[in-house]
């Protein structure tokens, strides 16, 4: 939502701040004041075109910035953080110069960034009904969104979404095979071998550092040998067959537990002797340990069968490691990349058989979804109809046409050519949206689109609190259905933040706030910055009785006494 827009040097604004209400803002004044510059300032911070000639005569750049409340969690504020935006309760800043000569430059909460991330975030955002600006919804693509939003199809165009996927990967696989089969037979001679070699070695994860872990010890068998055999000689020397008078150490230790508890009196002696035997049992274990390794070291294994063990792992390793853990990965996905390469006819033939299915299955997807399509093309089109009714567009009709493309053509986004055809009056003939009528009729028609969109729960863009601009609507309307088309405004702002540029009454009357747009010619002595200028517009808020005399004026030019009074009591009238 818009919480101020600020410009400077646009056209004859100078400067000016405006700060839309939350609902229905109404942009008036006498025509040529200058109003049309706050849809260029609008149109420049959304990153549409604008001519370096709306420059003010006399300055180097027109600047304009918008200032959105967003809240951080939103699409828009996921957008903002992507472009590297810092969201904090301030809002969201959007600021564009413009020079008279030159590049223009977008700046997002003070950060330059390309002119494709305002567009990128402001069609979340706003959205202009002008006549410059009815193009967008003349798109195909975005009729086709809007009705999908309006059909609530999100199921059937997910499940299409995901058979279409899944043909275009089987197409994908299939042209793999028939359009690259000789880089694609390489490669897969290249696996085919590849995995063949890392089978026949079989590795299995660590084994080479259990293997050359076996190998040094091997190695040093005859230190290892000599070391423990020592070890176990000293401590008993019956384990190496080795006669001794004293019996070794585990033979001595036991020998001071029996002194010390032949004493037979209780005392320190005591503990001396449990320590005694708590050292005996951990040397027997020790003697116990190293006796298997005596074992273990003299019957360890052939060194050669080890080393070229080793030797044909390190060849994996070289190749596709740089661990086992490495290899034995690789051949996994080798398996099943070669089960996608294998051009042998009868994988072709399984390819084929797999691509018509998934084929099948995305027409019939397809079908579903223009089915639901069709069904809320006809109750889009009626409500639209009804609403012009209602805008003083009495035989005016939108006609939506879904029609299934010949042959089962298929796309992303299905299976539909989509085409919103206006007829602006009867007997005018039924043109495509955007190329058969005025821009007052266009911002009238989108108006009738909106609308509805409300009705469903949502907008013609996906962002939530959107800010809807209105220009020209109020063409060639006049009396009691000028008051309606006010009262449709403001049943739009119920949901949405609606601005909208108006030179009548019974429209602005309905509007929450009002600013007025107005020029006066410049006096040097109260306003020296202006001193060269022969005019200065402002734009200023218009609230009680100042609003009532703006409103006056509208209605018939002056402020009379009865046009005072009349003003009063369309103001006092116009509430939902």
């Amino acid at each position: 939502m818009l919480e101020e827009l600020e410009i400077r040097s646009l056209g004859p604004i100078r400067h000016a701040v405006v700060n839309p209400a939350r609902g229905m803002t109404a942009i008036t004044g006498e025509t040529g004041a200058g109003k049309s510059m706050l849809l260029n300032a609008l149109r420049l911070i959304s990153g549409g075109t604008v001519s370096a000639r709306t420059v003010s005569e006399g300055d180097r750049e027109a600047w304009a910035q918008g200032v959105f409340d967003v809240t951080p969690d939103s699409t828009v504020g996921a957008l903002a953080r992507e472009a590297g935006a810092e969201l904090d309760d301030d809002g969201l800043f959007l600021a564009r110069t413009l020079p008279a000569q030159g590049r223009s430059r977008a700046v997002l909460n003070g950060k330059s960034v390309p002119r494709a991330i305002l567009r990128d975030l402001t069609d979340e955002l706003v959205a202009i009904h002008g006549q410059a600006d009815q193009l967008r919804m003349a798109a195909p693509a975005r009729q086709r969104e809007f009705l999908d939003s309006y059909a609530a199809d999100t199921a059937e165009l997910d499940a299409y979404r995901a058979a279409w996927k899944r043909l275009n990967d089987c197409e994908a696989k299939l042209r793999a095979i028939t359009e690259q089969e000789s880089e694609t037979m390489q490669r897969a001679d290249y696996l085919r071998e590849s995995i063949d070699r890392i089978d026949r070695i079989d590795p299995h994860d660590g084994e080479d550092t259990e293997l050359k872990a076996m190998r040094d010890r091997i190695e040093n068998s005859a230190a290892i040998m000599q070391g423990v055999g020592g070890a176990l000689a000293a401590l008993d020397p019956g384990q190496m067959g080795v006669d001794s008078e004293t019996g070794g150490a585990l033979a001595m230790i036991e020998q001071a537990v029996h002194s010390l508890q032949s004493i037979g009196v209780h005392g320190v002696y005591d503990e001396a002797a449990e320590r005694l035997s708590t050292v005996e049992t951990e040397l027997s274990d020790i003697v116990f340990s190293l006796g298997g390794m005596l074992e273990r070291e003299d019957g360890e294994g052939d060194l050669d069968q080890i080393n070229g063990r080793i030797h044909d792992l390190d060849e994996l390793t070289r190749r596709w490691g740089p661990t086992l853990a490495d290899v034995i990965a690789w051949r996994e996905k080798a398996g099943y990349e070669l089960e996608d390469l294998d051009a042998s006819p009868e994988r072709v033939a399984q390819l084929t058989s797999e691509r018509d299915a998934a084929r099948a299955a995305a027409i019939e997807a397809a079908e579903h979804l223009g089915e639901r399509r069709r069904e809320a093309a006809g109750e889009l089109a009626e409500q639209v109809t009804g609403e012009l009714e209602s805008l003083a567009m009495s035989g005016a009709r939108l006609d939506i046409e879904v029609e299934r493309r010949a042959d089962d053509g298929l796309d992303a986004h299905g299976g539909d050519d989509i085409r919103f055809l206006f007829t602006a009056f009867p007997g005018a003939p039924r043109l495509p949206m955007g190329k058969s009528a005025s821009g007052g009729e266009l911002s009238r028609l989108m108006l009738a689109l909106e609308l509805s969109a409300a009705q469903k729960g949502f907008s013609s863009v996906a962002g939530q609190g959107m800010t809807f601009v209105f220009d020209e609507v109020d063409a060639g309307v006049g009396g009691r259905t000028a008051a309606e088309l006010g009262r449709r405004l403001a049943r739009l702002a119920e949901n949405a933040q609606v601005i909208v540029v108006t030179h009548l009454a019974q429209v602005a009357a309905w509007a929450d706030a009002q600013f007025v747009v107005s020029k006066h010619v410049a006096d040097s002595k109260s306003d020296p910055a202006s001193a060269d200028a022969d005019t200065v517009t402002t734009v200023d808020e218009v609230r009680d009785d100042m609003r009532v005399h703006e409103i006056a004026r509208m209605l018939d030019g002056g402020e009379t006494e009865t046009s005072l009074t009349h003003a009063r009591e369309l103001l006092d009238a116009c509430r939902l």
